[in-house]
């Protein structure tokens, strides 16, 4: 092994043959520089504070953790008291019209369902040959009848001038004026039964009694009527309709007349406007149900016969309004969140009225002077704190 003269005196380090340090000397080497990683570190410990944190601090980093929730408060709006029912349409007035003569063989069928007709318009025509040869008779009987009055009125006259000149006695006058009231008297008769006769005549078709809507038609021509043949055409009066609401009796207690609705016939997105006309005096002791008629305009798409669901504004109540993502529910009932002076969710339970395109209606559980999570609120636990943003609601 070689090394440098004098180098252990100077302290030199010692080289092996092929020019590496010696093991001895490697391992101080690698000692000194663990030693020197490892205060590095303690000092780095030292200066991120290895201690506990500053309180401001604690704060700082607790405060980044705080969601951020939007909340309301509602205050009290008018909310209208809306009453939901089922029912079927009808005509308002509903006028069956049979035969009000002595009938006979239809002619002719002059409407159909649908039609519009005015009041005495012809529905049916009967045929009326035998009564009208009738009615001719009696006619000529009326003139008969006159021609007699007239010559009896004649004689009468040329009598009274004849009298006074002594050619003819007061009793022959009394006579011949007898006979001229007799006359005129069966004129009178005669002209009586032609309008009866007439009057009967015009019975035989079958007429409409108001102006009206045609609902059903149930005759043909052809067909033999008479008193016994029962309704032939059935006109909705004014072409009116109605909705027979049924609901319970609670429901019912609050209606009133003159109350508005909104019906919507099954099958339809169109709703009509209507008004509550009659409410019904009695409730079915089996369903325990009355009913609400609702008078509607013709419409249509409003068919007697169809079914139909009703709103019913039953009246109106100063109420908090939230919107629906405000409410939530449980097993025990509906709830929202509000938050108290330090800003901490706390779990109201509430009484949900009326939900509506405007929003939820709260019954009872708040006063509306409270600051309520509108949304999120499934995603908070009672007693965490938030970072309230406040809304307007509406806007």
């Amino acid at each position: 092994m070689n090394y440098e003269p004098g180098g252990a005196d100077r302290g030199d380090t010692y080289l092996l043959e092929d020019g590496s340090e010696p093991r001895s000397s490697r391992r101080r080497w690698i000692i000194a520089a663990l030693v020197i990683a490892g205060a590095i570190a303690i000092a780095l410990w030292f200066f991120r504070g290895g201690h506990n944190p500053a309180p401001e601090q604690a704060a700082a980093q607790s405060g980044s953790q705080i969601p951020t929730v939007s909340v309301a408060v509602p205050g009290r709006g008018t909310v209208r008291d809306v009453i939901s029912a089922t029912g079927s349409l009808a005509a308002r007035r509903e006028m069956p019209v049979g035969v009000a003569g002595e009938g006979g063989r239809v002619t002719r069928v002059l409407v159909e369902p649908g039609d519009w007709v005015k009041k005495g318009q012809v529905l049916a025509a009967v045929d009326n040959s035998v009564q009208q040869q009738t009615a001719e008779s009696l006619a000529a009987q009326v003139r008969a009848a006159q021609a007699d009055a007239d010559l009896a009125k004649s004689q009468l006259d040329r009598a009274e001038q004849l009298v006074d000149r002594g050619f003819i006695s007061k009793a022959d006058i009394e006579q011949k004026r007898s006979a001229a009231e007799s006359a005129q008297a069966r004129v009178r008769v005669a002209q009586a039964q032609l309008q009866e006769t007439r009057a009967r005549n015009a019975r035989l078709d079958i007429q409409a009694p108001e102006a009206g809507l045609v609902l059903t038609r149930g005759v043909e021509p052809g067909q033999i009527i008479s008193s016994g043949s029962g309704v032939l055409f059935r006109i909705a009066k004014g072409g009116e309709m109605e909705m027979l609401a049924q609901m319970g009796e609670g429901d019912l207690d609050k209606v009133s007349v003159g109350v508005p609705a909104q019906v919507t016939p099954v099958g339809s997105d169109e709703s009509f406007k209507g008004e509550v006309w009659q409410v019904s005096p009695v409730i079915d002791p089996q369903t325990r149900q009355g009913i609400a008629r609702i008078a509607l305009s013709y419409n249509a798409a409003l068919r007697p016969g169809g079914f139909a669901s009703a709103r019913i504004m039953a009246g109106a109540n100063s109420l908090p309004l939230l919107p629906e993502s405000a409410v939530m529910s449980d097993n025990t009932g509906n709830f929202v969140y509000v938050l108290n002076d330090k800003n901490e969710a706390v779990r109201r339970n509430v009484k949900v009225g009326d939900v509506s395109d405007e929003g939820v209606s709260i019954a009872n559980g708040l006063n509306g002077s409270e600051r309520v999570v509108l949304s999120a609120g499934a995603f908070l636990n009672p007693g965490q704190k938030v970072d309230p943003v406040l809304k307007t609601l509406g806007k």
